[in-house]
């Protein structure tokens, strides 16, 4: 006569969530990893930049950058908002019904922005009156609402960040590198630095509103022909 053998108990399951066996403790999901937050940050500094791969943001992005400073100005108030804003929308993401999800995050991107508006108007009043309106534009830019809903609301909190300052910091390199061509070709300084001396005459069209989407163009162009390069 064999002796009798005994497995372990296996959990049951009553659809698709697992009933475990009493005493039985869950497994613990795994932390976030250093490589996790690394690729959410870098993702959205090259391979997903929001201007020159996505095409988002494109209003502020060809209206404000007629020279490098108002492009990093409006780059940092978005970062700012961007980031402020996945931290907390991943932060109350379980307390947020599905139904009401955008008007909440509209509301909590609105927020911040609010308080970058007054903070740039009282710090830096000059470059707050060169950007307008622009700085409360920033609540309906496509860039803060669409990570905030296509990631912030699914992920941990460290993530939601790291994702946050990527999308800002590529938001705010694309602007300044198209302020800084435009400022360049305009003007023929750098970030208000003479490049090409006092003689250089200013060629106006680069600073005008078809200057910008000549400047856009030919970087689209100079992306897309790096990335064919580069094997995608």
């Amino acid at each position: 006569m064999q002796p009798e053998t005994t497995t372990p108990p296996r959990p049951a399951h009553m659809g698709d969530v697992a009933v475990l066996p009493p005493g039985a403790l869950p497994e613990a999901r795994p932390a976030t990893s250093a490589r996790e937050l690394a690729a959410d940050f870098t993702r959205g500094i090259w391979r997903e930049n929001a201007v020159f791969k996505q095409m988002l943001g494109l209003c502020p992005s060809l209206a404000v950058t007629t020279s490098a400073v108002n492009g990093m100005a409006m780059g940092l108030a978005t970062l700012v908002v961007v980031a402020m804003s996945n931290a907390s929308v991943s932060a109350v993401r379980n307390l947020i019904p599905g139904s009401v999800r955008i008007p909440a995050f509209v509301v909590i991107i609105a927020t911040f922005v609010t308080v970058v508006d007054l903070t740039m108007n009282a710090f830096a009043h000059e470059l707050h009156k060169t950007l307008g309106l622009f700085i409360p534009l920033i609540v309906v830019n496509c860039i803060v609402l669409g990570r905030a809903d296509a990631f912030a609301c699914k992920r941990p909190l460290p993530r939601a960040v790291c994702d946050g300052l990527g999308a800002g910091t590529g938001f705010t390199l694309a602007l300044v590198v198209l302020g800084s061509v435009r400022e360049l070709v305009g003007f023929g300084t750098v970030f208000g630095v003479s490049v090409f001396g006092a003689a250089y005459p200013p060629f106006l069209l680069f600073i005008l509103p078809p200057g910008a989407f000549i400047v856009m163009g030919l970087m689209l162009a100079g992306v897309n022909r790096l990335q064919s390069r580069m094997g995608g």
